[in-house]
């Protein structure tokens, strides 16, 4: 028995680790590839996860094998997200940026072949497109989705690109899949994605990604505003505005920031 199973004799934490595990891999993975760091006995690691998938916190993929971070677990990290001790300070420098640019800025990660809302301070205009916290948008339209799919490993890409329904929500829309990954290949050089009037029409935005100690993308950094108000280069002209605040916020995600 190594240390860490010795460890891990508590049920309630087996699980906590299993989940731990699941996140820290970013990709769909067996029970097997969980378990390599934690030593449980292979029936053990099987039932836990088998458990886990059977109550919405882990699901299985498409291959029957892999699993995947479930609903209830991407709902967990919302609420917990929300309520955490470090959502004054998160909320504080979304609200500065917002102030700074004008417009509305927002967070938000991935959740399957979607980005999912984690937080968003509104403009003061009366003129807004409002898309409450917890809302899904799709990944090929978006600049959040864009960038996210940008800063994937190329394989992982591909495959992701493959499934998704490129449906046309505005004039821009990239529907063509060579087309897509060109524009994905173009966002990967420089980290700064773009959507204009891809998603909605009249709407432009600018995306940059917010990362974890080990440099992985967790979440985008976003602003849009209307075409009206902004141009795409007056939005682009942004971006370093953006940066300055993810990286406050990646201090937050690697625990580096105290309040």
């Amino acid at each position: 028995m190594t240390q860490r199973t010795e460890e891990l004799k508590s049920p309630i934490l087996r699980v906590l680790t299993i989940l731990e595990e699941m996140v820290a891999a970013g990709r769909p993975v067996t029970a097997t590839e969980i378990n390599r760091e934690l030593g449980l006995p292979k029936a053990t690691i099987h039932r836990l996860c088998g458990t886990l998938a059977e109550e919405g916190f882990l699901k299985h993929g498409l291959d029957g094998k892999r699993f995947l971070i479930g609903p209830r677990l991407r709902n967990l990290a919302v609420e917990v997200f929300s309520a955490g001790g470090q959502d004054a300070h998160i909320h504080t420098v979304l609200r500065n940026l917002s102030q700074q640019v004008g417009e509305t800025v927002n967070i938000a990660i991935a959740d399957g072949d979607r980005m999912l809302y984690l937080d968003r301070i509104e403009t003061q205009w009366p003129l807004r497109m409002q898309l409450p916290i917890g809302s899904r948008v799709p990944l090929h339209n978006t600049a959040g989705g864009k960038l996210f799919l940008a800063c994937i490993s190329p394989a992982r890409r591909r495959r992701l690109i493959v499934k998704l329904t490129l449906e046309r929500s505005a004039p821009n829309t990239i529907t063509d899949r060579e087309q897509l990954h060109a524009a994905i290949e173009r966002i990967a050089q420089n980290k700064i994605a773009t959507d204009n009037q891809e998603f909605v029409e009249g709407m432009v935005c600018v995306a940059v990604p917010i990362r974890n100690s080990q440099a992985r993308f967790v979440g985008s950094m976003a602003m849009h505003a209307p075409v009206h108000r902004m141009s795409m280069e007056q939005a682009l002209s942004h971006a370093p505005l953006l940066k300055t605040a993810a990286a406050e916020l990646s201090a937050v995600w690697k625990g580096e920031n105290e309040s």
